[in-house]
């Protein structure tokens, strides 16, 4: 069951309008990295998840207020249009608002589409998509992909922030940066917990039988470019993060093996033969 209390979590007041940021703000809203995806990949990863506990308690909590993000930045991008002029030209292009909008950096279909409001897209109007979503079933696979989320998103905050002096989007931006801060510290530490008690292990999936893969390549660092220095890294030498082998260093992959002969494909399709 969910409940909506008609509250924010944190203050979401510009000081000003301001059309052009409001489309910037879209990206962490619904880009591939924004509130949206991490709200509704945790959300999805919960509804998924068979086992009940701490793990999907940690998963619950986390997607519903994320969640409650979403609301706050539509809220913003909704006060950033309200009573924005719609281009920043003058005289006849100002006259014409689809085209002051483009000239002026805006999203025309905040306008058209929104009636002033914020929309489920990224900063060029791209649609927010399903398939941003992370949900394997796999925990220790789900809580690495939200860590990297919750990287990705902050990394775009925090470029946001440089982006306006408005004091009162960079308050609820450094909120949002302290939460994301919060959530990449979670999901590391839950994905290390995870392994110390033995629910999951590397390499994913854990309980894949070793001996059923090529083991001689398994931590063989096979070097496909030029770049000589790639061999002084941990990952060339030394014991393996997963503790299950020592890797070694090829300066350049072995030689290849023949292609396989040509076959006929099926006439049905149409492919060109000899």
């Amino acid at each position: 069951m969910f409940f909506h209390k008609q509250e924010l979590q944190h203050t979401a007041t510009p000081e000003r309008p301001d059309a052009v940021y409001a489309r910037k703000l879209q990206e962490v809203l619904g880009g591939q990295y924004g509130e949206i995806t991490v709200a509704l990949q945790y959300q999805f990863q919960a509804w998924n998840m068979h086992v009940p506990g701490k793990y999907r308690d940690l998963v619950y909590g986390i997607g519903a207020e994320e969640m409650g993000h979403v609301e706050m930045l539509a809220i913003m991008i909704a006060q950033l249009l309200e009573r924005a002029p719609l281009g920043l030209t003058e005289d006849a292009v100002q006259d014409d608002p689809t085209v002051a909008a483009i000239v002026g950096g805006t999203d025309v279909q905040h306008a058209i589409v929104a009636g002033a409001g914020a929309r489920p897209v990224d900063s060029n109007g791209n649609p927010w998509m399903g398939s941003f979503i992370t949900g394997s079933g796999n925990l220790l696979a789900d809580f690495q992909a939200n860590a990297n989320a919750e990287m990705q998103g902050r990394l775009q905050v925090a470029r946001l922030y440089h982006m306006t002096d408005d004091h009162g989007v960079r308050d609820l931006l450094s909120f949002l940066l302290a939460r994301d801060t919060m959530h990449q510290n979670q999901w590391l530490a839950a994905a290390a917990e995870l392994q110390a008690e033995g629910v999951e292990a590397l390499p994913v999936p854990g309980d894949f039988p070793l001996e059923n893969e090529e083991r001689e390549v398994s931590y063989q660092y096979l070097n496909f470019s030029d770049g000589a220095e790639a061999g002084d890294g941990s990952w060339a030498s030394g014991p393996t993060p997963d503790g299950k082998g020592e890797f070694s260093y090829l300066p350049e992959p072995p030689a290849g093996v023949p292609m396989p002969p040509p076959t006929q494909p099926d006439p049905r399709f149409y492919g060109t033969t000899e």
